[in-house]
């Protein structure tokens, strides 16, 4: 019988050609089989609260479960919601208030992928200067207070603050400015107080010798989920596949971050411009969930609609991922 013979540079091609697969930025084809979509875009905020996400990425937790992510940093999450809608990005890290709200508009159809962080004690506060007359909740009436973002986590939990303390909500004046400004605004005398959480509560009481008037992690609100990781609700149902691998990776992320702090401390400075390492030693930590609970989500759902902010009583098992 005639062999045909191959040259041997040909096999060594092929050979090469094989060798090198589809592997993208995810470690290799092997590990991305059965995902729907192994490169994803995800927008971040530059908070303590989604450090688990950058030590995900630093950890290489993404590329073990088959996913290549592309961060694109935004100031503020409503920022992203375009990108959002029309396909440009896959996930958004955001408040969960924020996104509640334009899910019960019919805005923003969600799924909560993975859950954040929780609130808790100090980790979220009301500052004034040190020579304020602002001495408790109460005093805030008629005063201007800065949030992040209108009607998100920060105004919600203040607004149970004051109403658990004998203050109407309504008295109390609220001023959209981004986290990193805060303080420097009411420094300049532009506010009366500021609802900031860390790492600039920490660094504006060690830097401008800021005083906590109210704990915005006490009871009432203490334990309440303040944010996540956000898709689509189409998206989800089209990649569940790649929404769990997502999941899994935050989960050992967020275990991380909720068992060595010094991990947390570690990573912030890679992300987050000019922090002070005395500073970060110094912070209060959020709750860093290691699963995904519809019924803690339902605890803020059930405090907004009281607060009248949601039209419809949302039902969190509908919106968040179950793996």
């Amino acid at each position: 019988m005639n062999r045909i013979k191959i040259p041997a540079v040909l096999l060594l091609l092929a050979a090469l050609l094989v060798g090198c697969g589809d592997s993208g930025d995810s470690g290799g084809a092997g590990n991305t089989a059965g995902l729907e979509k192994p490169k994803i875009k995800v927008a971040m905020l530059s908070l303590v609260t989604n450090s688990p996400y950058y030590i995900a990425v630093q950890q290489k937790l993404f590329e073990a479960e088959g996913l290549s992510v592309e961060t694109q940093v935004v100031q503020s999450s409503p920022q992203a919601y375009p990108a959002l809608k029309n396909g440009a990005l896959d996930i958004v890290f955001a408040n969960d208030a924020s996104m509640l709200l334009g899910h019960d508009k019919g805005d923003l159809p969600i799924n909560l992928i993975a859950e954040g962080t929780t609130l808790t004690p100090k980790f979220m506060a009301v500052l004034v200067m040190p020579g304020s007359p602002i001495k408790s909740i109460k005093d805030l009436a008629g005063h201007t207070v800065t949030v992040h973002v209108l009607n998100n986590i920060q105004a919600i939990t203040l607004n149970a603050l004051a109403q658990a303390n004998g203050l109407d909500p309504a008295q109390i004046k609220y001023r959209q400015v981004v986290l990193p400004q805060m303080a420097a605004t009411m420094q300049k005398g532009d506010v009366d107080a500021i609802h900031v959480n860390e790492p600039f509560l920490t660094d504006a009481e060690v830097k401008l010798g800021a005083r906590m008037v109210v704990d915005g992690g006490a009871a009432p609100v203490t334990d309440l989920p303040m944010d996540g990781y956000f898709a689509l609700d189409g998206w989800a149902k089209k990649n569940p596949k790649t929404a769990a691998a997502f999941e899994r990776a935050l989960s050992k992320a967020q275990a991380i971050a909720a068992g060595d702090r010094g991990k947390v401390e570690e990573i912030l400075p890679t992300y987050i411009r000019n922090v002070d390492p005395a500073v970060a030693k110094k912070l209060t930590m959020p709750g860093f969930p290691t699963s995904n609970s519809p019924e803690r989500v339902q605890r803020l759902i059930d405090l907004m609609k009281q607060q009248g902010k949601l039209t419809n009583r949302i039902d969190a098992t509908t919106i968040v991922f179950q793996p």
